[in-house]
């Protein structure tokens, strides 16, 4: 028996369609009701009506047509509302970046807040909720904001999002999410960075369009991972996969190791980095700069070279198991990639079977800093994709 509350068949397919319609002009951007007819199968009436019904709900927004379009009579553009947004947040060991991503995906407010010691989840929380209130009453005022999502550097149980183990924030058993939510008063959303930021990656950059990715996210905590199999992403029994840093590396030459039965990201390291050019923090850009700038015989070029042999051997043992049509590197992973991709391509391929090798491509991400909030907001953002009225 259908409850009080549940919707009718016809109301249920109506907001399957809206949601539909909300989910295709956020992930594809503007497009026009011609294209929205075209691409549902529905008709133009039925696509003006849901339209405008998103319209009243403050989800979407209708621009003129392109004056350059000549033939035929022109199509109102659709377009998420940018004011619509979610506040997404990365804590990490040395900063907490913050922004206001809006359901157009533009990044209105951004800010990294440096750091010289570690966040507490208390401290996190108090920390977002500042900002939501201080933005809110500013740039924000005009805004609707519908959650907070985290993206944590360590294992996320996926089914209350409480925070198992965030090894080097040491965090342990944490209730963030409730944390974050009495603190802003606002939904709120917690998942692995990495496994986030190949959400983001698959929908909106490297791997879009591809069904079957590795993603490795290099940060300040390390080296954590995404599986999207089939599509869609693999999260595990409790959410807890992709920890491709806790894995031993093989390591050719004794000479590259330097962290006796070290993990790999004891090898493959940020830290190490940033000491072979001389810095004691900085964010991606400044590194990756500092380290384009030193010379090809400096200690730098021999970091970045001995780390890109051992990141090739784990890259390869994770080809062999999954047979990803690419594996997307973000952060510093990027960065060391990025100095020469296609030899380290083929640095992984002559360490892989030969089929598993045939197609594949390593790529770097191409949200850059930007992956891991779009990735964030994504999880926020999930609620009301699925049901614009709710």
């Amino acid at each position: 028996m259908r409850g009080v509350s549940d919707p009718s068949p016809t109301e249920g397919v109506r907001q399957r369609n809206l949601a539909r319609l909300l989910r295709l002009v956020h992930l594809e951007g503007p497009l026009s009701r011609a294209s929205l007819t075209e691409t549902t199968g529905l008709n133009r009436s039925t696509i003006a009506d849901l339209v405008g019904e998103l319209g009243r709900e403050g989800l979407v927004v209708e621009r003129a047509p392109d004056p350059s379009r000549r033939v035929g009579r022109p199509s109102p553009v659709v377009v998420a509302d940018p004011h619509v947004v979610a506040i997404a947040v990365n804590p990490e060991v040395d900063a907490l970046t913050i922004a206001a991503v809006g359901l157009d995906r533009g990044i209105a407010l951004r800010e990294r807040v440096d750091l010289d010691h570690l966040l507490t989840p208390e401290e996190t929380a108090a920390l977002i909720a500042g900002h939501v209130s201080r933005w809110r009453t500013g740039p924000l005022a005009d805004a609707r904001v519908v959650g907070v999502g985290l993206a944590v550097p360590g294992l996320v149980r996926a089914g209350d999002g409480l925070v198992r183990n965030a090894p080097h924030l040491r965090w342990t058993d944490v209730p963030l999410r409730a944390l974050v939510a009495d603190a802003t008063g606002l939904p709120t959303t917690v998942g692995n960075d990495a496994t986030l930021g190949a959400i983001a990656e698959h929908l909106f950059g490297a791997a879009q369009g591809l069904d079957d990715v590795v993603y490795l996210n290099g940060g300040a905590s390390g080296i954590g991972g995404g599986l999207i199999v089939h599509g869609m992403p693999l999260l595990g029994a409790g959410g807890y996969t992709g920890e491709f840093g806790q894995n031993r590396p093989g390591i050719a030459s004794p000479v590259d190791r330097r962290a006796d039965g070290g993990v790999l990201e004891d090898e493959v390291s940020r830290a190490r980095l940033l000491a072979a050019v001389g810095l004691l923090g900085a964010d991606e850009p400044t590194l990756a700069a500092a380290l384009a700038s030193a010379g090809p015989e400096s200690d730098a070029a021999d970091e970045v070279a001995r780390q890109r042999r051992i990141l090739a051997t784990a890259l390869a043992n994770a080809v062999n198991a999954l047979n990803p049509a690419a594996v997307v590197l973000g952060g510093f992973l990027a960065t060391i990639a990025a100095a020469d991709l296609p030899g380290l391509t083929a640095l992984v391929q002559g360490q892989t079977m030969s089929a598993n090798a045939e197609e594949l491509e390593i790529r770097v991400a191409s949200l850059a800093e930007d992956r891991l909030l779009i990735g964030a907001a994504e999880a926020a953002f999930a609620d009301l994709l699925r049901d614009p009225t709710a």
